[in-house]
């Protein structure tokens, strides 16, 4: 496949010229075991050098997912079931408005149970609710558990949307979820790549906050293999600074 990169080449340059760092992280959604899928997951990781935060879901977590991740793969808690609680003509959400705070509770108790059964020490307390979305109601929840950070899509608007959680998003997902579920055209793709760093370099976003790429490593064609292979090759020929949230940040 050939993609014409040559518009994130400019826009990292002027990065570079201005000497800007840009954080960077991978967040990858929906695992459950080992795949051949979370194989290719894994060699990508490796062949491009960038971590891949793992969103697992804790209540169909297959016990030996743990001996299949290697170092640069790190466990996150994907909710609880991956089930859609909201009311009829709302969008999916596990955990969006009008979920019963002590059901709610409920989950998370057994998601991070789960987790660490299963994980140990090795599990990362960030908290990836399904489909983006989270009520803000629930958020002192994840405080009172524990959890140190969220992460949901778009750029976020808080820092610490409540005490001791940091907000940690993803901006840029490959896949066409309204169409063909295939890869987004890849020249409307890079043109979204350089204006989320636009906004950044301009102050019209927090570029504090590490630059998100989310796939989904279950439901990928060819074409979003590709342009995921390429696209972490060429980011990270920028000023980028790899960030992984166990270790918070590695250069």
């Amino acid at each position: 496949m050939k993609i014409e990169w040559t518009p994130l080449r400019a826009e990292l340059a002027i990065w570079r010229s201005e000497k800007l760092a840009l954080p960077f992280w991978w967040r990858d959604d929906d695992a459950v075991g080992p795949t051949s899928e979370l194989k290719m997951l894994e060699e990508l990781s490796a062949d491009s050098g960038v971590p891949v935060h793992l969103a697992i879901v804790p209540r169909d977590v297959q016990d030996d997912l743990t001996h299949a991740l290697t170092e640069n793969m790190i466990p996150v808690v994907h909710g609880w079931a991956h089930d859609n609680h909201a009311p009829s003509g709302h969008k999916k959400a596990e955990f969006g408005k009008g979920r019963d705070s002590a059901e709610a509770k409920q989950d998370l108790t057994q998601a991070l149970q789960r987790m660490q059964a299963v994980f140990g020490g090795r599990l990362c307390k960030m908290f990836v609710p399904p489909w983006n979305r989270f009520d803000a109601a629930l958020l002192p929840l994840l405080s009172e558990m524990g959890f140190d950070a969220i992460s949901t899509f778009n750029a976020r608007q808080q820092v610490f949307p409540t005490q001791g959680v940091e907000q940690i998003n993803t901006h840029i997902d490959p896949i066409f979820w309204r169409g063909t579920r295939s890869l987004v055209p890849p020249e409307q793709l890079v043109a979204q790549i350089v204006n989320v760093l636009q906004e950044r370099r301009l102050g019209l976003s927090d570029a504090r906050e590490p630059l998100g790429y989310l796939t989904h490593h279950l439901v990928h064609d060819a074409d979003i293999w590709e342009f995921s292979r390429q696209f972490l090759m060429e980011i990270c020929e920028g000023p980028v600074t790899l960030y992984r949230h166990d270790k918070k940040e590695k250069s």
